[in-house]
């Protein structure tokens, strides 16, 4: 049964699907769609919570909350690891880093193991897309071919399987300063981490993405069975 909360939200999410409330409109202050609604305040800012969340609405401090203009998606592309849309364009800074903590873990190498760390960022305009930290243990190519690599491809460096985690949650202060978005805001985090044909890890990759923007797309081809052909 649904409560209190996600009945609000859900009339507020039809009102601006439905184009009753459009992109800049502000919403009735909390104390008012209380009383609307013969709910707490508390409760009403649950639901406005939610739809934050969404990307539906934003919170301007000291004015209240406005309806948001909706981000034209992207996609990011399982497997690949590319995220895509028109007019994506990418910097990139690359860096030395020694192994510690969670990226060891990755990578599966010793502590203080030297990496070469590029941290990514696209943009669409002047409006930040997607954020990267992608991790590659420096004996695997020399400094200078890495350091002329495309994001988010480590090159050709023996890669021959990748597995991805994807998770959905809050982004921390940092991930929320990249991406210039509410801490309210879920993102969509990528983990992949590539091995080459001897189950080396090759490369380790952190991607963030505002989750309300962004399709993700995994694509299976199923193994055939033995004396099985494809079709």
């Amino acid at each position: 049964m649904p409560t209190l909360r996600d009945t609000i939200a859900e009339d507020l999410r039809t009102q601006i699907t439905t184009g009753h409330l459009k992109p800049g409109d502000r919403l009735l202050s909390e104390p008012k769609l209380a009383t609307h609604y013969k709910v707490s305040t508390p409760t009403v800012r649950q639901a406005l919570a939610l739809l934050q969340a969404e990307g539906l609405i934003e919170k301007t401090h000291g004015k209240g909350n406005f309806v948001r203009t909706p981000l034209r998606r992207i996609t990011y592309k399982g497997g690949a690891g590319i995220p895509f849309a028109p007019n994506l364009q990418t910097t990139i800074h690359t860096n030395t880093v020694r192994a510690r903590g969670h990226i060891r873990t990755l990578l599966e190498v010793p502590s203080n193991t030297p990496l070469t760390e590029f941290h990514c960022t696209t943009y669409e305009g002047e409006t930040p897309r997607s954020v990267a930290r992608i991790y590659i243990p420096r004996d695997i190519a020399p400094a200078a071919q890495l350091a002329s690599l495309s994001w988010p491809s480590s090159g050709d460096v023996g890669r021959t399987e990748s597995r991805e985690t994807v998770t959905a949650r809050l982004p921390t202060p940092e991930e929320a300063t990249a991406l210039r978005i509410s801490p309210m805001r879920t993102v969509l985090t990528i983990t992949r981490i590539s091995l080459n044909s001897a189950g080396r890890v090759i490369e380790a990759a952190l991607l963030v993405l505002p989750s309300d923007a962004t399709d993700a797309v995994f694509t299976i081809h199923p193994t055939l069975k033995e004396g099985e052909t494809a079709r």
